[in-house]
């Protein structure tokens, strides 16, 4: 068989695999599916004597909208030839899912009213660390933190903490703004050359992409270092 083709035994043709919802879909977003293409993805299989475009097709059919389709019971489903008892259980499991994707709001983390607050959050949990951990708080436009995530655990340098993995972050969850957070397991928050090129190249980064870096924490013991409080964006 040629490549880039799928042969339908019911239909004894060839069809092209661009022409087939996976490949479309990956060829060309899940926006361009039909309703029919992505509940076709979905069913995976079709059930003889019907494809799975087929079988889609059926479904749609009988629930013109997908408000219907959404409001159809279990028995309802089954009536359909070709879906059966799994398969409508499979079908209410993916409308319920659907509908809780909608009404998802975003996690909110609390809210940053100050590097000290902050500080004083993190200090208990990162000053006996025996080892550097870098976390990175992301912000939405209210700094409310969307996402925590520890980052990197180890000595602090430019050639581990690259800003892409920083900034990959930020971009996935839709952040405005960012803070870097590090402790220092020697307890002094003295920032050192290496972490203040490292905040002026994040710094940098982030003004390219339009994402504010807003401030580095340095968590020692008991005591704790801001590059912002300490005037270091004025020097940059």
């Amino acid at each position: 068989m040629r490549k880039g083709v799928f042969y339908d035994r019911r239909k004894k043709q060839l069809i092209p695999k661009s022409s087939m919802p996976r490949e479309r879909l990956l060829d060309y977003g899940a926006e361009a599916l039909s309703n029919q293409e992505l509940l076709a993805i979905l069913l995976r299989t079709g059930t003889r004597p019907y494809n799975v475009m087929e079988l889609s097709g059926l479904i749609l059919a009988e629930f013109p909208s997908l408000y219907d389709l959404k409001s159809a019971t279990l028995n309802e489903l089954q009536q359909i030839k070709g879906v059966g008892a799994i398969r409508s259980i499979e079908l209410k499991a993916m409308m319920e899912l659907g509908s809780r994707v909608h009404r998802a709001l975003q996690p909110k983390y609390g809210k940053i009213r100050s590097s000290m607050d902050l500080a004083m959050q993190l200090m208990e949990e990162l000053k006996d660390y025996q080892q550097e951990h870098l976390l990175c708080l992301y912000l939405n436009t209210k700094n409310e933190i969307v996402h925590r995530q520890t980052l990197f655990i180890g000595s602090l340098n430019q050639s581990i903490a690259h800003p892409r993995e920083i900034f990959r972050g930020a971009v996935r969850h839709s952040a405005a703004r960012i803070i870097i957070v590090h402790n220092h397991p020697s307890g002094d928050p003295a920032s050192s050359a290496n972490d203040r090129a490292f905040t002026s190249r994040l710094k940098e980064c982030g003004e390219m992409m339009g994402i504010e870096l807003l401030d580095h924490l340095i968590i020692g013991n008991e005591s704790y270092v801001s590059l912002r409080e300490e005037g270091f964006w004025e020097r940059l």
